[in-house]
């Protein structure tokens, strides 16, 4: 098998991910998953698709993350790992896809407006 790659988005992270046969490893940006994600719920975010289909001793996942927060990161990655996996194996996807696994989460941070404080709040309105 050659290396499947994939890229996957959440807010203003993105997650590139190259799959390949091996012994489960996930590298991340040269770290191993659990360095660069401690939290044991962010760790299992990303390994929520392999898991799903048992097949998380199968592959290497080298992956270059970018951007954004920790919880971003990770579920961008999600969203990467699925795609390989779908790429890798057409069977897969009807199982990932009832997940949610394969749905981009399209929500973004709105923008701040002038003359305001933030994106929707006001400043107090005084009559007189």
């Amino acid at each position: 098998m050659e290396v499947i790659n994939a890229i996957g988005r959440r807010k203003s992270a993105v997650a590139r991910v190259y799959v390949s046969e091996g012994k489960g490893a996930i590298t991340i940006n040269k770290k191993e998953l659990e360095t660069y994600f401690p939290s044991s719920l962010l760790q299992y975010v990303v390994k929520q698709p392999l898991n799903k289909l048992n097949v998380a001793e199968q592959y290497d996942i080298k992956v270059n993350l970018d951007g954004g927060g920790i919880t971003g990161q990770a579920q961008a990655l999600r969203l990467a790992i699925a795609r390989a996996l779908v790429k890798i194996n057409a069977e897969n996807k009807p199982a990932l896809k009832s997940e949610g696994f394969l749905t981009r989460d399209a929500r973004e941070v709105e923008r701040k407006k002038p003359g305001q404080p933030k994106a929707r709040k006001k400043f107090q309105f005084s009559k007189r």
